[in-house]
């Protein structure tokens, strides 16, 4: 037997996951845990705060996978990604498709062990999330703002959880926190896509930076301007606790410094960025503590 071969899987297996940097998967997390502790009257239980994590950890498992598989020849040429087990040749593209479909496969049984009142709808809108989170990556070759697909995609992480508490997606409380998701995630991932602008425009692929050009900046500010206005209208019409309102704004203010500061230079480099995207999951959280200690 091969130890270090089996090791040497084993971490780029850990790699394509991305675990190795868990900042992706909790700023997928966070929208869910705005839109648990929304709902109505509801204090989510422990064993089903254990299921949304689960869940976002296998379905950021598996769309990474599918970003990495459509992407093999893309990342070879773009500093970033070149060193990604399938672009690099670490890792078997078999074993990718076999952790991709296992993962696929858990997603599913995690979904359909929900013992909530909504868990057909669950199923129906994890179903409908699907192909979308598989078809996502491809977006950059056929659509010019992908960032928007993604969001699409994150925005099923709000309406996932509240359709299995509540069976229904009835609720002025719920479209303004997927507004609010769709909005910020837009903004971070433009953001991110910042770093790789110069690649992209080599390669030939689309990306909002590359279409909004001059306007990116204003853009990404009026979507977190409005991630604060949504999130602030569902916490307002759930009537929640006045002691949001103070961590409220000053989170909405820091998000909005960040902005101007990633603007100051030309200076769009991974390592800048990733401070950008660090410090979202930041206030994303001070938004959920906030709405947490409001109920």
């Amino acid at each position: 037997m091969n130890f270090k071969k089996i090791r040497g899987d084993l971490i780029s297996i850990f790699q394509i996951l991305r675990w190795n940097k868990p900042t992706g998967r909790l700023i997928l997390l966070i929208p869910a845990g705005w839109s648990l502790w929304l709902i109505p009257n509801n204090q989510p239980s422990l064993s089903f705060i254990i299921q949304i994590v689960l869940g976002g950890l296998l379905v950021s498992g598996f769309g990474c996978i599918a970003n990495d598989i459509w992407d093999i020849e893309i990342d070879k040429k773009v500093l970033r990604t070149k060193d990604r087990p399938l672009a690099a040749k670490k890792l078997d593209k078999r074993i990718a498709y076999l952790i991709l479909f296992s993962f696929v496969i858990a997603s599913f049984f995690l979904t359909l062990s929900i013992k909530e009142k909504g868990t057909i709808l669950s199923l129906i809108l994890a179903s409908v999330a699907l192909p979308i989170i598989l078809i996502y990556p491809s977006a950059k070759r056929w659509f010019k703002f992908p960032q928007l697909i993604l969001s699409i995609c994150w925005g099923f992480a709000v309406l996932i959880p509240w359709a299995a508490i509540q069976g229904n997606l009835y609720s002025n409380v719920l479209w303004c926190c997927w507004l609010a998701t769709i909005f910020w995630t837009f903004g971070f991932d433009t953001i991110y896509a910042l770093a790789d602008k110069k690649y992209d425009l080599e390669i030939g692929i689309n990306s909002s930076p590359i279409h909004l050009k001059s306007y990116t900046k204003i853009t990404i500010q009026i979507c977190y301007l409005l991630t604060s206005i949504f999130l602030g209208a569902a916490v307002l019409i759930k009537d929640a606790s006045h002691i949001f309102w103070p961590i409220w704004l000053i989170t909405s203010i820091l998000m909005q410094r960040d902005t101007l500061t990633i603007f100051k230079t030309e200076d769009h480099s991974i390592s800048k960025v990733s401070i950008h995207f660090r410090n979202q999951v930041i206030y994303g959280s001070l938004f959920l503590l906030g709405i947490i200690i409001s109920n």
